[in-house]
């Protein structure tokens, strides 16, 4: 495994570089204490994971990552001192996968990234499973491949699960619980804060109204449920 870690701190990546040789002996740990060589590197070295921090000091970490998802859908775990709901969801709204705030340990660490490459390796789909179509929205589970008005869009792995188990479920109700568990694992189940920031961002890639939703609908205290497109 090979992973980007862009932090100015020679004492965080250090630490980082710990964790996953603890963990993952094998793994290469590219550093880079600058967004501009930050995401150089991860343009040449194709990386399967990216630990961003949000502090740097050529630009934040926000800006880096709206740079990432121009052109790479790799996992991004970022690492921030805040942990005011607003910061975390700009940088999930932005295309995080997941956030650590510091300090944090080895272990909350590794279970992150984890769940994050757990996440990232998608769903079980086999080729015979039909593409789901209704108004502008298309989905072909096999190959991958969203489209809204003929236009592909482009989801991170925890809204492309998301997607996938509404759809399969639709009409039904899914509990925060449930669709916490199937898209980001047992360890996220109580974490409804972060299902309602990427159910809005889910929301806003598919065209559905984020005040009065018609696509993914909220049963209050509940959870949502997914009605086909008109």
């Amino acid at each position: 495994m090979r992973v980007v870690v862009i932090d100015d701190s020679p004492e965080i990546i250090e630490v980082v570089s710990l964790c996953f040789q603890l963990r993952w002996s094998g793994t290469e740990v590219i550093p880079a204490n600058d967004g501009t060589k930050g995401l150089s590197l991860i343009e040449t070295e194709s990386p399967d994971l990216v630990i961003l921090d949000i502090g740097l000091p050529d630009m934040d970490g926000y800006e880096v990552l709206r740079e990432i998802r121009r052109f790479s859908q790799v996992p991004v775990v970022m690492l921030t001192v805040k942990s005011e709901d607003t910061d975390i969801a700009k940088g999930l709204e932005l295309g995080a996968d997941d956030y650590v705030t510091k300090p944090f340990s080895h272990i909350e660490l590794i279970a992150r990234v984890q769940a994050v490459l757990r996440r990232a390796k998608g769903l079980s789909v086999t080729t015979e499973e039909q593409p789901f179509a209704g108004g502008k929205l298309r989905v072909d589970f096999a190959r991958n491949e969203i489209t809204v008005d003929g236009k592909p869009i482009k989801l991170t792995s925890t809204e492309y699960k998301l997607l996938y188990h509404l759809i399969k479920n639709e009409g039904r109700l899914l509990s925060h619980e449930n669709l916490l568990t199937k898209a980001c694992g047992e360890a996220y189940r109580d974490a409804r804060d972060l299902l309602r920031v990427h159910i809005q961002h889910l929301r806003q890639k598919l065209g559905d109204s984020v005040e009065s939703p018609s696509i993914i609908v909220t049963e209050h205290g509940m959870g949502y449920k997914f009605l086909r497109p008109a």
